[in-house]
């Protein structure tokens, strides 16, 4: 009980604790973006240890990052590229907004300026491969490896600052296996995924960009929005995204890597349980069987055949035998009706229980009287041009061999007799019954 107590305490005191600092750097920020006292800001800082969560993102794992309601982590994956990269840094900066992002190792190599600049104005750079390769749930776990470092040595060397790069990692177009995901997790990177996207590498507009993105940051309350810093229909919906982020209510989380200089943010392990994920207790084992739990049988009213004037199951009917002779008299004008049960008399239906297999219909079910059944087609010699066919010649000396005066047979073909006409399935129904 203590130790529940003590549990609870902690948890209280780590959400109040983190909304106070939400609110106050929320407002610090805003209030200190320069040229810009209406921005949009960055909330708080989440500091993460890659050696104690090693994936993150509903979208594919049962953890995510420990966020509060209506609180959003933006990334951006495939950069840098200008000059879209370029406009969306500036978006950025104009709104004091820190971002994380997954830079490509020959990107990196080709525009080290933009390395450079983000990290220079606070954001995160994260991993996402050397060359993105669509391949990574087929590779082996060397050509996956050589792709995976490759790409950190890339970006810090054009960075100039190992440091600068975080074990952050996010597999090219989110094709995970085991075997590279053990592979991250032995070296000490974070594997990340996302809770939700935009879709902004389909074919949309910068306005269903932002529509797509709303909707479902709705749908969740908070989350990891995965966005591409190379798309000019991004670069045009940032301002638009962050304008109803604010609007709205949300705030900006930014994440960075935990180290000497910045102590991991104090959470609960069930703060990073991605929601709708669920573990298993030491109190929930072993699972109640359901197949063994009885259920009472489903029972229907049905009406009776006395509610009809029927007297028996014969068949015969008595009139007024439902309502003892009632009859409509020249002054009624309306029928009363029961006021417990429409029908006067009533009949328990209990409802045969499911079975895994329907049966299947027999033969005798269908009372067959006769079956029409084809011969086989045999085929016919064609008749060569200038002599007769065998069937014509054959007609001809059989008619040769008859008395004189006797009528010649019918032609035969090699398809043998002709057979009767085809009349199909004649089903016999049965005849109805009297009685209900």
């Amino acid at each position: 009980m203590r130790r529940k107590l003590a549990a609870f305490r902690l948890l209280v005191s780590c959400l109040l604790a983190s909304w106070l600092s939400a609110s106050l750097m929320g407002a610090a920020a805003a209030a200190d973006c320069p040229g810009n006292p209406a921005a949009l800001g960055t909330s708080r800082t989440i500091a993460v240890d890659p050696t104690e969560h090693r994936r993150l993102g509903a979208f594919q794992y049962r953890e995510t990052l420990p966020l509060n309601d209506h609180e959003v982590v933006l990334t951006f994956d495939d950069g840098p590229l200008p000059p879209y990269s370029n406009h969306i840094l500036d978006v950025l900066a104009k709104e004091c907004v820190q971002a994380t992002f997954f830079m490509v190792g020959r990107m990196a190599t080709a525009y080290p300026h933009l390395v450079k600049r983000a990290h220079a104005e606070g954001h995160t750079i994260g991993n996402h491969s050397q060359n993105h390769p669509f391949s990574f749930a087929r590779m082996t776990v060397d050509q996956a490896s050589r792709e995976i470092e490759d790409g950190f040595t890339s970006i810090r060397t054009a960075l100039g600052d190992p440091s600068g790069v975080t074990h952050f990692f996010r597999i090219p177009g989110l094709l995970r296996q085991e075997p590279v995901e053990a592979y991250l997790a032995s070296h000490g990177y974070l594997t990340w995924s996302v809770d939700f996207m935009a879709d902004d590498w389909t074919r949309i507009g910068a306005g269903e960009i932002v529509r797509r993105a709303l909707n479902r940051l709705e749908a969740r309350g908070r989350g990891i929005l995965l966005l591409h810093d190379i798309h000019l229909k991004t670069a045009l919906a940032l301002p638009t995204l962050l304008q109803e982020l604010k609007t709205r209510g949300y705030k900006i989380v930014h994440v960075v890597e935990a180290g000497p200089g910045q102590p991991k943010t104090a959470t609960l392990p069930e703060q990073w349980i991605a929601r709708g994920a669920r573990t298993i207790q030491a109190g929930d084992w072993p699972l109640a069987q359901t197949a063994s739990v009885t259920l009472p049988d489903p029972v229907l009213q049905a009406p009776d055949m006395h509610n009809f004037g029927i007297a028996d199951t014969t068949g015969s009917y008595e009139y007024g035998a439902a309502r003892g002779g009632d009859r409509l008299r020249a002054g009624d004008h309306d029928i009363r009706l029961p006021q417990t049960s429409l029908w006067l008399r009533s009949r328990r239906i209990v409802g045969l229980p499911a079975a895994e297999m329907l049966p299947a219909p027999d033969a005798t079910n269908f009372h067959y009287s006769e079956v029409w059944k084809t011969r086989p087609m045999v085929a016919r010699r064609s008749a060569t041009k200038g002599r007769p066919t065998t069937t014509a010649a054959a007609s001809t000396r059989a008619s040769a061999s008859l008395p004189k005066g006797a009528p010649a047979p019918a032609p035969k073909n090699n398809l043998g007799p002709r057979p009767s006409r085809p009349i199909g399935h004649q089903i016999q129904l049965p005849r109805p019954t009297a009685s209900l």
